[in-house]
C-alpha cells in the first residue's frame, strides 16, 4: 500500500513538472530551458523572479502550478516519510509479536541453529504437534525460518538473556544442533543451569566430545553422522528381510529389529552369538563391534562387553529362558533431577526398567512396593540419608535379595563402614565415568545368580 502511494506520488510530481514546462512554452512562448527553470522555481516557491514577464494568463497559470507543486510535493514528501518510517518500525512490531507469543508458549522444544540437522528436526516436531522455538543468528537462515512460518529469534543462541527470551524456563527440551562443538557444549551448560530438569539432547560432529557433553548435563548426544549410518544398516537389514522402516519404532516391536547393547559384567558377554541366539530365542542380524559392523556374523563369534547386537524379535517364536532376559526394575533415589536423567537413560539401555524418586522417604516406599532387583541410593538425600534408606529397608523384611548400591562423593573408611553396616551392598564413590555404577549393579546381580 505505501510502495503503491510512492509511486503514486512520483507520478503526480512528474506530471506536474511536465504541465507547467508545456505551459510556459504554450502561453508566453518560453524557450525550453526558460520554461524548465520557471517551472522549478515556481513548484519549489523558491520566489526568484521570472526570466521574462508573464502575461495575464501566464500569470494565473502560475498561481495554479504554485497550488498543484505544492500539493504534489507535499503529497511525495508524506509518502516517502510514511514508506521510511513503516520500514523501520515494522521490523520492531513483528519481532514484539514475535516475541509475545513465545512468551505465551509453555512445554515447547527449543532448536539452536536451523541448518540441514535443526531444520529436519523442527519438520518432525511440528509434524507430531509440538511447539517450536528456534534460534538462529545467521539472518538469511533466519529469512528461510520465517518464510516456512516457524517462530523464531535471531541472535546468539549461547547468550543467556536469548535462551530466556526462547523460554528455556518453561520449555520440555532443548537442542543444540549448532555446528560447533564447543558452542554446543556452552548452550547445554547455561541450559541445565537455568532450567534443571530440561531435556538436552545435543549435536556432536566428534565422539570424543560426548562425555564432554554428558558431564555438561545433556541427556543424550548424537552424531548426524553414526545416526545416519546406524538408520542405513537397519534399513539394509530390515530390507533383507522383509521389514519396513524399524528406525521409527520408538520402542521394541515384534517382528522388528531392535539393537542390543553388551554391557560390561554383563552375562552376554563370553558367549558365542549362536548360544546367545538360542538363549533368547531371538535371531541375530548384525553386531556392531567399535566402528565396524558385521551382517549376519559368523554363529561361533564370542560377544565382547561394549558390542551391539541387533536382534529380530519374533513374536511366532517364545524366548527361551525369557526370565533371564526380561527387564528388571531398579530404584534410583537421587535429588538431583540432571543425574536421575542421566542413570535412568543409562540403566534403560541396559535392560532396566528405572523407577525415579526424589528424596530419601520416597525412596524407601518405592523399594518396599516395587520390589525392585536392586536400588541406585545418593548419600545426600533430603530428610533421611541414603545410610537410613538402606536401614530402613533392610528392618522392614524387605527381601534380601534386592540389592543396595550407595553412591557418594565422601570416599571416607568409615561412611564406606557405616554404609555396609546399615545394609548396603556396595558402595561407590562418585566419578565421572557414570557407567561405572550400572556396571556394579550388573556385576551384583550377576554374582547372585551364581
Amino acid at each position: 500500500m505505501t510502495l503503491t502511494r510512492t509511486k503514486i506520488a512520483l507520478a503526480l510530481c512528474f506530471s506536474v513538472f511536465a504541465a507547467g514546462v508545456g505551459g510556459y512554452m504554450a502561453i508566453d512562448d518560453y524557450p525550453l530551458l526558460d520554461a524548465v527553470y520557471m517551472t522549478v522555481i515556481t513548484i519549489t516557491t523558491v520566489g526568484y523572479g521570472e526570466t521574462r514577464p508573464l502575461s495575464p494568463a501566464g500569470r494565473i497559470f502560475t498561481t495554479v502550478l504554485i497550488i498543484l507543486g505544492f500539493g504534489s510535493i507535499g503529497f511525495a514528501g508524506h509518502a516517502f516519510a510514511e514508506s521510511l518510517l513503516e520500514r523501520i518500525w515494522s521490523g520492531r512490531l513483528e519481532k514484539k509479536k514475535m516475541l509475545k507469543r513465545i512468551a505465551a508458549l509453555k512445554g515447547h522444544y527449543i532448536i539452536c541453529g536451523f541448518g540441514r540437522v535443526g531444520m529436519a528436526a523442527a519438520e518432525h516436531l511440528t509434524e507430531n504437534g509440538a511447539e517450536v522455538v528456534i534460534i538462529e543468528q545467521d539472518s538469511s537462515q533466519a529469512a528461510a525460518i520465517k518464510e516456512k512460518g516457524y517462530l523464531y529469534i535471531e541472535d546468539d543462541a549461547t547468550d543467556d538473556e536469548i535462551l530466556a527470551r526462547a523460554g528455556v524456563k518453561r520449555a520440555s527440551g532443548i537442542l543444540p544442533l549448532l555446528a560447533s562443538d564447543p558452542l554446543n557444549l556452552f548452550i547445554t551448560l547455561s541450559a541445565r543451569e537455568m532450567n534443571p530438569t530440561i531435556t538436552i539432547i545435543a549435536r556432536t560432529g566428534n565422539d570424543a566430545n560426548e562425555l564432554k557433553l554428558m558431564r555438561a548435563g545433556a541427556d543424550e548426544v548424537l552424531s548426524p553422522y553414526k545416526m545416519a549410518g546406524k538408520n542405513i544398516a537397519i534399513n539394509i537389514l530390515a530390507a533383507h528381510y522383509g521389514l519396513s522402516h524399524p528406525q521409527k519404532e520408538s520402542a521394541p516391536v515384534a517382528g522388528r529389529p531392535q539393537w542390543l547393547e553388551i554391557m560390561e559384567g554383563s552375562s552376554m558377554a563370553g558367549k558365542t552369538i549362536s548360544e546367545i541366539s538360542a538363549g533368547m530365542g531371538h535371531e541375530v542380524l548384525g553386531l556392531r563391534r567399535g566402528d565396524r559392523d558385521y551382517i549376519q556374523p559368523d554363529p561361533q563369534m564370542t560377544l565382547r562387553p561394549g558390542d551391539d547386537l541387533l536382534l529380530i524379535m519374533d513374536s511366532e517364536r517364545e524366548p527361551v529362558s525369557r526370565s533371564r532376559s526380561a527387564p528388571k526394575k531398579l530404584v534410583i533415589v537421587d535429588d538431583n533431577p540432571v543425574i536421575r536423567r542421566l542413570y535412568s537413560r543409562l540403566f534403560k539401555q541396559a535392560g532396566f526398567i528405572p523407577v525415579i524418586t526424589a528424596n530419601g522417604e520416597e525412596g524407601v516406599n518405592a523399594i518396599l512396593r516395587e520390589e525392585p532387583v536392586a536400588a541406585v541410593v545418593d548419600y545426600m538425600l533430603p530428610g533421611i540419608s541414603g545410610i537410613e534408606v538402606c536401614r530402613k529397608v533392610r528392618e522392614s523384611g524387605a527381601s534380601p535379595e534386592v540389592k543396595l548400591i550407595l553412591f557418594t562423593a565422601d570416599d571416607s573408611d568409615e561412611t564406606r563402614r557405616q554404609a555396609l553396616a546399615s545394609g548396603a551392598d556396595e558402595v561407590i564413590i562418585k566419578s565421572h565415568e557414570a557407567k561405572h555404577i550400572v556396571e556394579t549393579v550388573v556385576r551384583l546381580l550377576r554374582k547372585k545368580k551364581g
